[in-house]
């Protein structure tokens, strides 16, 4: 038989946890990969200040600009005042430049602003961060966020300028700035001056109008209404709608506008169009005014002229009590400009006088300075130089101590012109002194004097109408008959005097009667004239 060998048991070899191994070290892999991208994409980490937190949450609320991702929050905390929150933003390794000193951070949420509404897609979608990248070379991981957001970022063309006013008037941030009418900017920013008597505003004028702002330009409030009321009737200007609810400012440059402004430069910001526009009056002088009579309706800025040629305006308004004559006076000081009288009046004035002889010379010539209504419906004041020849001789001019007055010390020296009281002044003067008159009149006794002659009036017409009764019914028939009488002698004189009646005819033939008498007597008196001697002889014969 033959021989089988045994066959040998061999274990079969277990793959299976070969394979198991493989998945840990796949996942490792992926996740080594994963976390060396997720470095490599890993951009700068920045903490940005926030005086608050609403709308914001941890790894949801997202970093952005211009509508796309840059960022994500990490960590919100407060900070160790617990004024403030610190939110800590992990950026993209692309987002890198906002890590600029200058670059700006804000929160996005819905806001009504003077520039408009905003935010409204946060509604929806949650609040997120803004930024703003900047363009500085140093680089810093802390930041204030802005409690509102810039009306103008970095990547606007155009140009900033800066604006010094009195007051901001109606502005806001995000007014607008217009040129001719046309929008070309708004207000980006505005702050109180350090010593607090002014404020500087900075505004952004969009390109290409920048081109349009010289170092000759002039700005000024285009906020609300611009009403004048002069000979030519009403007058209503406005920039836009806008500019009534929100403010505005407008510009324009002169004839010669000059260079185009650098940006930064500064300017001033004037109160209305005319003040903006008008020419430069050269020097200006104070003149101090002292009126013996009320300045009510006369206040700082009022216009100050001559002959209807605005001279300069009122600076301030005081009192002063004068102990010797024991009277109050109002000074008040005015601002002029003497080159607004010509280029003769200055070349004469600055070649033969000094301004203190000059101004003398025309007050010996009669000028005044006299308050005069400018406007009936609001009872405002303003002052008029004049000449008044026929006013009484004034006291040679002196510069004195001014009391009580804005602006001056009690040590300034000014010079000073005299002032006359106006017509209505003068008006009411004289009734004030014609109601005294009347006043020492004795109206009881003259009315009572007056009662007892209409008390005696009346008797006596009581008396003649009495009189013409008895006349109406006594007298008034004996005056009818006797009319009738006159008619009928009338008549029969008529009848009497006619053509044709027997008695014109008697005396027709009468007159001629002593007409041939007359005829007689004349020849027997011129034949007497002749003859006289015929009285004697008698007539003589004819001898034939």
């Amino acid at each position: 038989m033959e021989f089988i060998p045994t066959p040998k048991k061999v274990r079969e070899r277990d793959w299976i946890p070969s394979l198991i191994w493989l998945i840990p070290i796949l996942a490792a892999v992926i996740g080594i990969s994963l976390a060396v991208k997720t470095w490599m994409q890993r951009g700068p980490e920045i903490t940005i200040v926030f005086n608050s937190a609403e709308g914001l949450e941890t790894g949801k609320t997202k970093v952005k600009y211009k509508e796309v991702e840059i960022g994500t929050v990490q960590s919100i905390m407060l900070s160790e005042d617990h004024s403030q929150v610190l939110v800590t933003a992990l950026l993209k390794r692309e987002a890198e430049d906002f890590t600029a000193t200058d670059s700006r951070f804000w929160v996005v949420r819905p806001r009504v602003a003077a520039s408009g509404i905003s935010g409204l897609s946060t509604l929806l979608s949650g609040a997120y961060i803004g930024a703003d990248a900047g363009i500085a070379t140093e680089r810093t991981d802390k930041f204030t966020g802005l409690e509102v957001p810039p009306i103008v970022t970095r990547d606007n063309s155009g140009k900033q300028y800066v604006l010094r006013a009195d007051d901001l008037g109606s502005l806001d941030i995000g007014s607008p700035v217009y040129y001719r009418r046309v929008k070309v900017g708004q207000v980006t920013a505005f702050d109180l001056n350090d010593d607090g008597k002014g404020v500087t505003i900075r505004i952004f004028i969009n390109d290409p109008y920048d081109k349009f702002v010289g170092i000759n330009t002039r700005f000024w409030h285009a906020s609300g209404f611009d009403v004048q009321i002069n000979a030519g009737g009403l007058t209503l200007n406005t920039q836009s709608l806008v500019t009534i609810v929100l403010g505005g400012l407008a510009f324009q440059s002169p004839e010669n506008p000059g260079p185009s402004a650098n940006e930064n430069t500064a300017f001033v910001l004037a109160e209305n169009q005319t003040n903006a526009l008008k020419e430069e009056d050269g020097e200006v002088e104070t003149i101090l005014l002292n009126f013996e009579q009320s300045v009510r309706g006369l206040v700082p800025g009022a216009e100050v002229s001559f002959r209807g040629l605005q001279m300069g305006h009122v600076k301030s308004i005081g009192v002063q009590y004068d102990p010797e004559r024991k009277e109050f006076r109002m000074p008040v000081l005015v601002e002029v400009y003497p080159g607004r009288l010509g280029q003769n009046f200055i070349e004469d004035r600055r070649s033969k006088y000094t301004p203190q002889q000059h101004l003398q010379l025309m007050i010996d010539r009669g000028l005044r300075a006299q308050l005069r209504t400018g406007n009936f419906l609001t009872g405002q004041l303003y002052i008029a130089f004049d000449f008044f020849p026929k006013t009484k001789t004034a006291t040679p001019v002196k510069k004195g101590v001014v009391a009580n007055v804005t602006g001056i010390s009690a040590s300034s020296g000014l010079m000073q012109l005299p002032t006359v009281p106006n017509s209505i002044d003068e008006f009411q003067t004289q009734a004030s002194e014609i109601m005294l008159k009347l006043n020492k009149v004795p109206f009881d006794q003259i009315g009572n004097e007056l009662q007892q002659s209409l008390k005696a009036l009346r008797h006596t017409l009581n008396n003649v109408s009495q009189l013409m009764k008895k006349l109406n019914n006594d007298v008034a028939p004996e005056i009818t008959v006797a009319i009738k009488d006159v008619q009928k002698t009338l008549n029969a004189a008529e009848r009497m005097l006619s053509e044709d009646a027997p008695l014109q005819q008697d005396l027709r033939q009468t007159l001629q009667e002593l007409t041939r008498a007359a005829t007689s007597l004349r020849i027997l008196t011129d034949y007497l004239e002749h003859h006289p001697e015929s009285v004697i002889r008698g007539k003589r014969e004819n001898k034939q």
